[in-house]
This record gives C-alpha cells, sequence and structure tokens, in this order.
C-alpha cells in the first residue's frame, strides 16, 4: 500500500466529478401533489416536477394542474397512487392506464418519464419501458432529488449541497 494517495486522489476525482455532474443535470421534485405541502422554493429550485395523480384516492384537477402547468417545468408522472411498494409487484396496464389518462386530462398531454415510488420496481413491470424513460437508482444518484416532505433518504438540504 505504498501508493496509497493515488487511491484517495482517484476517490477525491470521482467526488468532484459526481458533484458537477448533479450540479449541471437537471434537479428533480418528487411527491408533487396537491394533497402534499411542498415549499416555494423547492418549487423554484427543480426543474422537474414527479407528479402523483392520485394521491390519497384524490386524483389532481385542473385548477391545480394550471398553477403547475404555468411554472413551465417538465412533467413527469410519479407512481398512480404513491402508495408503498407500489411498483415493488407487477401491475398491468389497467391499473398504469388510471394514472396516465389522469395526468393527461390535466395536463393535456402524455407523460414520457415514470418514477416509480420509493423506486421500488419489480423487472415485470419493464414492459412499461415501451412507454416510457423509467427512471430508477441511478437517476437519484446523478440529479439532485428533492422531496416535497423531505422524505427522501438524505434531507433536502444534503441534496442541495451536494
Amino acid at each position: 500500500m505504498k501508493n496509497w494517495w493515488y487511491y484517495v486522489i482517484v476517490l477525491f476525482a470521482m467526488v468532484l466529478t459526481l458533484f458537477f455532474v448533479r450540479l449541471i443535470l437537471p434537479s428533480q421534485l418528487d411527491d408533487v401533489s396537491p394533497g402534499i405541502f411542498c415549499e416555494e422554493k423547492l418549487m423554484n429550485l427543480a426543474d422537474v416536477y414527479y407528479v402523483i395523480p392520485k394521491y390519497e384516492n384524490v386524483s389532481i384537477d385542473e385548477e391545480w394542474c394550471n398553477e403547475i402547468s404555468q411554472r413551465s417545468k417538465t412533467l413527469a408522472i410519479h407512481g398512480v397512487y404513491h402508495t408503498f411498494e407500489e411498483f415493488g409487484v407487477v401491475r398491468d396496464s389497467e391499473y398504469l392506464n388510471e394514472g396516465i389518462e389522469i395526468f393527461e386530462e390535466c395536463f393535456g398531454f402524455s407523460p414520457e418519464k415514470f418514477k416509480p415510488p420509493q423506486l421500488a420496481w419489480t423487472n415485470k413491470n419493464n414492459w412499461m419501458k415501451d412507454y416510457f424513460e423509467i427512471n430508477l437508482f441511478w437517476n437519484q444518484f446523478f440529479h439532485k432529488v428533492y422531496h416535497c416532505e423531505d422524505t427522501g433518504i438524505f434531507p433536502n438540504w444534503v441534496v442541495r449541497v451536494f
């Protein structure tokens, strides 16, 4: 272990590179819903909103969608109901279509990106890749991802710093 400093330099370079990648790529905000309080500061920080179409069995409505649309952010879908491990089990197209239809009715277009709640995913749901870009672990790793209720693995202030 004569050249231990080499490993330290490589590790430092990797962390620094990741820092700049996360700085450059679009930041994201998970759990966007009228049923979840979200600080205005977070709403302004994010470039992409991951919207929950039917949180606690209440669908997003036209008035709320108009407010969100006026912010000129990229919009994506974050589950259907945002239940625990919602897509950690096999889901069929009928289940998913409920969320897509609510999203389309509200925003006037079909979502192109999908992120399952808690990143719970089974490969048996890979059929969804024909319809969306599916964002899982590596998306969270390379992007700054905030959560409306500050419920992520790392608190929002840590995400903002790094």
